[in-house]
């Protein structure tokens, strides 16, 4: 299901059918070095990290991680979208991106786009973004689509200390 479009993206559903993209993301380096290893080595591994991930949030809260494909010949190059994830009080909102996808504006692009999806259509007041403190890369792009750091917070079962970063809208 389409749930968003920009002027070059298309942000949809995740389909159990793009397992070969899901699996190449998640072994990416920057995935796992800053985002973590989630232990997910092939297609079946994949396509249960789809099911029990994006695909379920979309049946708990109607939202959730979106895959990223180019409009003009349907590429996938990342995912962008918004979670609720145990351990935060607010939806935060995620994103990835394929290396050969980053620094062209993709994740600018995708990224406002669903905070405004996430203010206007959904209705929320408030946003989080959590990042590894070494990203700076995630860091820019959270301050250039409007939000402040707030705070250092870890997740549960995790012991990484993150930026926490914030955006009210009112």
């Amino acid at each position: 299901m389409k749930v968003l479009e920009t002027e070059r993206l298309t942000l949809r559903w995740l389909r159990l059918e793009d397992d070969h993209f899901i699996l190449a993301l998640l072994n990416d380096p920057s995935w796992i070095r800053f985002i973590g290893d989630r232990g997910i080595r092939t297609l079946e591994g994949a396509r249960q990290y789809i099911q029990k991930g994006p695909l379920a949030m979309y049946e708990r809260e109607g939202f959730g991680l979106y895959l990223v494909e180019l409009k003009q010949d349907g590429a996938p190059v990342g995912m962008c979208g918004l979670i609720k994830r145990e351990g935060l009080d607010d939806v935060d909102i995620g994103f990835a991106f394929m290396p050969q996808f980053r620094s062209q504006g993709y994740a600018y692009e995708a990224a406002k786009a669903v905070l405004d999806f996430g203010a206007t259509k959904l209705g929320m007041s408030r946003i989080v973004g959590i990042v590894d403190q070494s990203n700076a890369s995630s860091i820019r792009l959270l301050e250039k689509i409007g939000m402040a750091m707030e705070k250092t917070t870890r997740l549960p079962n995790d012991d990484v200390d993150l930026f926490l970063y914030g955006v009210n809208f009112t």
